[in-house]
């Protein structure tokens, strides 16, 4: 009776779970975005929300670059990875290209030439009575053997990929913190002034009329220098995320407490998307990323613009501060001379 009481107590709870969570609270919305109404879906709501445009910057300085079609996002009908803008993807991709799919093809055949091997030379018509053989020592050593060297051929230069990929960043790194937030991505720059950049979806009427992918495109983009290490800082905020760009090859998780880093270098200049690759809840498919990279000068005006600070600009500053300490250092020199000579010209003179 006892578990008849049990069994009718789970299904009811199970019954009112779907009940309790519809009535949660509206999902809150990311800085700079309204939040669709309630009783909206979740696929209709993250779409409608009104994020904000690039506001505040000086067109002089810095205007958002226009993606090139097919280039560092995904196509229709694709079946290869993006073009690699990194060296690393670079690597990657020739070690998939060159290594790995011809290894696969390769066992492929020959296992499917060995079965069709054994369907016809082994069948009931041709072997009546079957081998009573249960040992080999030559193929069981074939068998050991030949995966082994398979695998070494595999691991060596893919150990060596794995470990580029982990190198340490250089000192003059450009520093980037990335914040995984319930769902947007905000963009620290600690070496130029610590300004933060707060990236929502654009809404599809907006992705659209500036040319850009529905569903990858931001309204503001987080900007790095072509050619340049950066030693990207990656966290979450709430739970789990992960930022990823296929087409540099980049890929790291951003946990909450826990502060991951890596080095990202894009070679060429260009509008690169990703998106979060980590279920971390109902708008997920709704936090995109975009990188734009940019030629140093522009990068640096890009900062300017967003009330940053450039290494080169701190240096004239502090050149120029020193240039006024030195001007009126002498002028106090000379005021000092003048004050002396002053009472021995006035005795000449009484004399």
């Amino acid at each position: 009776m006892i578990h008849y009481v049990k069994a009718w107590i789970l299904a009811l709870g199970l019954i009112l779970t779907p009940a309790a969570a519809m009535a949660q609270d509206a999902l809150p919305a990311a800085p700079g975005a309204e939040a669709a109404p309630a009783a909206a879906s979740v696929d209709a709501e993250a779409p409608a929300a009104e994020a904000a445009p690039v506001s505040g910057l000086d067109p002089a300085l810095y205007t958002p670059m226009k993606p090139t079609e097919g280039v560092g996002m995904p196509v229709d009908k694709g079946i290869d990875f993006q073009p690699q803008v990194s060296e690393t993807g670079k690597e990657a991709k020739w070690i998939n290209n060159a290594i790995l799919l011809p290894i696969m093809t390769a066992i492929c055949l020959f296992v499917l030439v060995l079965l069709f091997w054994v369907m016809i030379r082994f069948r009931r018509g041709a072997n009546p009575e079957p081998s009573k053989t249960t040992h080999n020592t030559f193929i069981e050593i074939v068998w050991t053997v030949v995966p082994v060297l398979i695998l070494l051929v595999i691991a060596v230069p893919s150990i060596s990929l794995l470990a580029k990929q982990f190198e340490p960043a250089p000192e003059d790194a450009l520093t980037v913190k990335v914040t995984g937030y319930q769902w947007y991505w905000g963009y620290s720059y600690p070496d130029n002034g610590d300004f933060e950049i707060i990236s929502n979806m654009l809404p599809e009427d907006e992705a659209k009329a500036r040319g850009e992918p529905f569903q990858l495109a931001v309204d503001n983009r987080m900007v790095i220098p072509v050619g340049k290490p950066v030693k990207m800082l990656i966290t979450g905020a709430d739970v789990i995320h992960s930022f990823a760009i296929p087409a540099a090859w980049f890929k790291l998780d951003a946990v909450p407490g826990r502060i991951n880093e890596k080095v990202l270098q894009i070679d060429e200049v260009g509008v690169y998307y990703g998106q979060c690759s980590e279920l971390c809840g109902a708008r997920h498919g709704f936090m995109p990323i975009t990188v734009e990279v940019l030629p140093e000068d522009k990068f640096n005006d890009w900062v300017r613009a967003n009330g940053g600070t450039v290494k080169g600009d701190d240096a004239a500053e502090a050149e120029s501060d020193d240039e006024v300490a030195e001007e009126a250092a002498a002028e106090t020199a000379s005021d000092e001379t003048t004050t002396e000579g002053a009472p021995a010209d006035a005795a000449a003179a009484a004399n």
